[in-house]
């Protein structure tokens, strides 16, 4: 398998490559690094999203925490989650999209300080941007556990193998090899999905109810919608309104929000939005393969060692299936990381290039050494990956996603209200969306790091819990805000 494994990476280190040397000739500024030169085909795009909102936590870690906490999990992350985000996608898509091409945005900051006409919120949220490197973290981590276990080679050299060839290639490429690429590696991920969620049909051998029964004589709290002995999925309130909560707000990230804004057409929208949600639902559904692994792995042990909820996908790939069939399924796995690195580090690079460093250090620079310098803040973002990455893989806490989910959570938690007054208002006010924004921090921060509520009162700690309290929190002090001073302004008149 090793040599097999090793075969297809060098055929697929070809095949990107060839897209980011025809990439490269066609970007000649920041504009078609971040939205692309060439004219896509809406389908492609959807595939894109479905591809870059599914990360190595889809396919990798979430199904390990389902493996460890069962059908409780699964009630959280396919369907509770995923309900929330795809009908969030929906609805805000086309708004987002209307208004961002009017204004003619690259990255989300840009676009808050279009619509609000404030320069101070886009550099506010383009500093926020540097959360995001926590999501990058995650899929690092995932992609080279996956990879050093199919390898039998020492993370540390995987690590920097993933980092130097990824961040290397998406700094030449951008938007043109990111969309070919995505839209493939979500083909791929399509084919994988299916083998996954098939792997496990001999369990329904007597319906659903047999299958329950084989989970719950490994443990019988797997099979309880609620698990009080787990640190993510001990109520309803945890499971369910949490969970809808983020799923809401998780479409703000700006690697999911504006990839419309590759789309030339206003027609293009519904084929875009067609193919995304129905590849990204089957998507979410793939968590339910970390329950086969629970009943291969029924006390979370391979020889004699203890199995980490972040390696238990890794294990199952790679002793279930046969060789040949477990190269593409390591390949699938590695699609799902991959896809959601190569639009992070576009829509991140572009924030921080365009909303930090040029308009206070490189005003007026030419439209290439632009497209250097944000070849420079690749590089950069990489370095600082990499580091934290080797961090985690070391000495995780319980999983990489706690971390991530940390930052990513507080990042869309404070941009929610923001975008969605700024899609919606016919006016919309920046001292209520930044009132929103610095609420949404302060009560995210504030309730994870300083304990508070029962829900933090263990040491793993739940980040869906502070972001969906500090997202309620957000909309009611920006409305607030936004009511209040809209009442003043009508009676000055």
């Amino acid at each position: 398998m090793v040599v097999a494994v090793s075969a297809v990476l060098v055929l697929w280190v070809g095949f990107v490559a060839y897209f980011t040397i025809l990439s490269r000739r066609s970007t000649s500024d920041i504009r078609d690094f971040a939205l692309g030169s060439m004219m896509f085909s809406p389908w492609f795009v959807g595939l894109s999203l479905a591809a870059g909102m599914t990360s190595a936590a889809t396919f990798i870690i979430n199904p390990g925490l389902i493996g460890y906490y069962g059908i409780s999990g699964v009630i959280s992350y396919a369907i509770a989650l995923p309900l929330a985000a795809l009908i969030s996608l929906v609805v805000l898509t086309r708004r987002f999209r209307r208004v961002g091409t009017t204004s003619r945005a690259l990255t989300l900051s840009q676009w808050m300080g279009n619509i609000y006409t404030s320069r101070r919120l886009a550099v506010f949220f383009a500093i926020l941007s540097l959360l995001l490197i926590t999501f990058l973290v995650l899929i690092t981590v995932g992609l080279t556990l996956v990879l050093s276990t199919a390898l039998g080679v020492h993370h540390l050299f995987v690590l920097f193998g993933i980092t130097v060839f990824v961040y290397g290639y998406m700094a030449f490429g951008g938007a043109n090899t990111m969309v070919y690429s995505n839209a493939v590696q979500a083909l791929l991920m399509l084919v994988v999905a299916l083998i996954l969620l098939g792997s496990g049909l001999e369990h329904f051998a007597d319906g659903f109810r047999g299958f329950l029964r084989k989970l719950e004589a490994i443990d019988p709290v797997l099979t309880l919608p609620t698990n009080a002995e787990s640190p993510l999925f001990r109520d309803y309130f945890e499971i369910v309104f949490a969970q809808m909560i983020v799923g809401v707000a998780v479409i703000c990230q700006p690697h999911i929000i504006t990839k419309s804004l590759l789309l030339k057409e206003d027609s293009q929208v519904r084929p875009y939005l067609f193919s995304g949600v129905v590849v990204q639902s089957l998507f979410f559904m793939v968590v339910i393969a970390g329950l086969y692994a629970r009943l291969e792995f029924p006390d979370l042990q391979m020889d004699g060692k203890v199995i980490k909820p972040d390696a238990l996908m890794s294990t199952y790939v790679t002793q279930r299936f046969h060789p040949a069939l477990g190269v593409l399924l390591v390949f699938g796995l590695l699609a799902a990381g991959i896809s959601t690195i190569e639009s992070l580090i576009q829509s991140l690079s572009t924030t921080l290039t365009v909303d930090l460093l040029q308009p206070f250090f490189f005003r007026g620079a030419e439209p290439n050494r632009v497209v250097k310098i944000n070849r420079l803040v690749i590089f950069l973002i990489g370095i600082v990956a990499f580091v934290i990455s080797k961090q985690q893989i070391e000495h995780p806490n319980l999983s990489v996603a706690m971390l991530a989910q940390n930052g990513v959570y507080a990042f869309f938690g404070a941009a929610f209200f923001p975008v969605l007054m700024g899609i919606f208002s016919r006016n919309p006010d920046k001292i209520a969306a930044l009132a929103a924004a610095v609420t949404a921090l302060v009560v995210h921060f504030g309730i994870y790091y300083m304990r508070l509520t029962p829900y933090m009162q263990v040491e793993v700690r739940n980040p869906a819990i502070p972001a969906s309290i500090a997202i309620v929190c957000a909309l009611v002090v920006g409305l607030s805000v936004f009511f209040v001073r809209n009442k003043k302004a009508r009676g000055q008149h």
